[in-house]
């Protein structure tokens, strides 16, 4: 029952949220704690998991989300809701080779490949991180409590490549799973988009919740009309012409957060076929160009997204910890395709 993140996905918006529980307190309940009131009702659960669980905002009072400390009152009805469907789907331990970039007993840090999933969902079962987590960790306690997304504190999209840091622990994940609540844990995204964004760094801000038209993909909507705010912060790294290479930082982490939020400016991810990157937005109409493009696009499968640096206090030290790793070989081949074609144009 621990709280579940993203990617581009910290916390969700509370129409995203899937049910699993809901009590009603009675009539004569005498005022309790929220965390003793669920204690009290959920067996093999923890106070400790309410708790988290509370601070991520999937714990509501009244349909409105409250902390472990709200005091249950009669007649209060109390649901609990995640980000995934109450179906559950069972995990099956499959040895995946990872590309562990740190490990302890805490915790571990992966570099995702382009492709791979991180958690088994509705036409993904197997060959996701999960999967190889639970083989890897099988004779772990965490891996063995039945947990939908043992040890998950965030998430990126399958076409996006990168860090994530995976607790091996129930102290561990409440611990790194507040610091991705708090905002104190760091993120930087590299990431290639098409055109140049004006001024040349600066900060997008918008609510961003589910698209009313299309429930699979995220919009930016007018403050205080609908979603949750979010902040990305960028600079251009480097000027290719059609496309820019960014850095992105995260303030906030909702789902496909950096994705919607350049698609909102206009200028979408190169190759995002959700948001509208994968066609030719910026540039020459010669053939010769666009067959350039199709053949950058073919390289990877969608968005030019990297998680490229992982921030976070170590849970059982406290120690600041970085981690940084570089794109795989597909992503740099494109951008490098990109700065030819950019100096071949110059010299033209």
């Amino acid at each position: 029952m621990t709280e579940h993140h993203d990617t581009n996905d910290h916390i969700s918006e509370a129409s995203d949220l899937f049910e699993h529980y809901q009590f009603k307190a009675s009539p004569g309940l005498k005022i309790i704690r929220l965390d003793k009131f669920l204690v009290d009702k959920m067996e093999n659960t923890s106070r400790s998991k309410i708790q988290s669980a509370a601070d991520a905002g999937n714990i509501f009072v009244n349909d409105e989300p409250q902390k472990s400390n709200y005091k249950v009152k009669p007649g209060d009805v109390i649901s609990i809701r995640l980000d995934y469907p109450r179906r559950e789907i069972e995990l099956i331990p499959e040895d995946i080779p990872l590309d562990v970039v740190y490990e302890d007993d805490s915790l571990i840090v992966i570099n995702k490949p382009v492709g791979m999933v991180v958690h088994p969902g509705y036409g993904n079962y197997t060959g996701t991180l999960m999967n190889a987590l639970m083989y890897r960790f099988k004779d772990l306690p965490m891996f063995q409590s039945g947990e939908a997304r043992p040890g998950l504190v965030h998430r990126i999209d399958k076409n996006t490549s990168g860090l994530l840091v995976v607790a091996k622990t129930d102290q561990a994940l409440q611990y790194l799973s507040k610091q991705f609540y708090d905002k104190t844990s760091s993120r930087i995204y590299h990431a290639l988009v098409w055109g140049l964004p004006s001024p040349a760094e600066g900060t997008i801000t918008g609510h961003i919740g589910r698209s009313l038209k299309n429930r699979k993909v995220m919009h930016v909507f007018p403050e205080g009309d609908y979603g949750k705010p979010a902040v990305t912060h960028y600079r251009v790294i480097e000027d290719l012409g059609y496309v820019s290479l960014l850095e992105c930082r995260l303030e906030t982490g909702r789902t496909h957060q950096i994705r919607v939020h350049f698609k909102h400016i206009k200028h979408p991810l190169f190759n995002d076929f959700e948001y509208g990157g994968d066609k030719v937005l910026r540039g020459t109409v010669f053939t010769k160009y666009k067959q350039f493009v199709k053949n950058c696009f073919d390289l990877l499968p969608g968005q030019v997204l990297h998680a490229r640096t992982l921030g976070f206090d170590h849970p059982e030290t406290g120690e600041r910890m970085f981690f940084e790793a570089e794109p795989g070989k597909a992503m740099q081949q494109l951008i490098n395709k990109w700065r030819n074609y950019t100096a071949n144009r110059s010299c033209e």
